[in-house]
């Protein structure tokens, strides 16, 4: 079975540089089309299930908003 994953990103916190986007192998993640408070439009995930947890997003963000779940079979996201 193929592994699943879920990502969760503090849009307050993420300054909308999308490199989680653009290292998502996956296009799990893509921009909002709301700005945070900060003006920026941060990334949001928009094809959860797709996701298989493998990091890139969390690896390659500068402002630590990224948090990446493995889920194990049958859990939900």
């Amino acid at each position: 079975m193929a592994r699943k994953g879920t990502v969760v990103i503090d849009r307050e916190v993420c300054k909308g540089c999308l490199l989680c986007v653009h290292f998502c192998p996956m296009k799990v993640l893509e921009a909002a089309t709301k700005p945070n408070a900060m003006g920026s439009y941060p990334s949001k995930a928009v094809h959860l299930e797709h996701c298989t947890g493998c990091g890139n997003c969390f690896e390659v963000c500068p402002d630590i908003c990224i948090t990446v779940y493995t889920l194990e079979d049958g859990e939900k996201e």
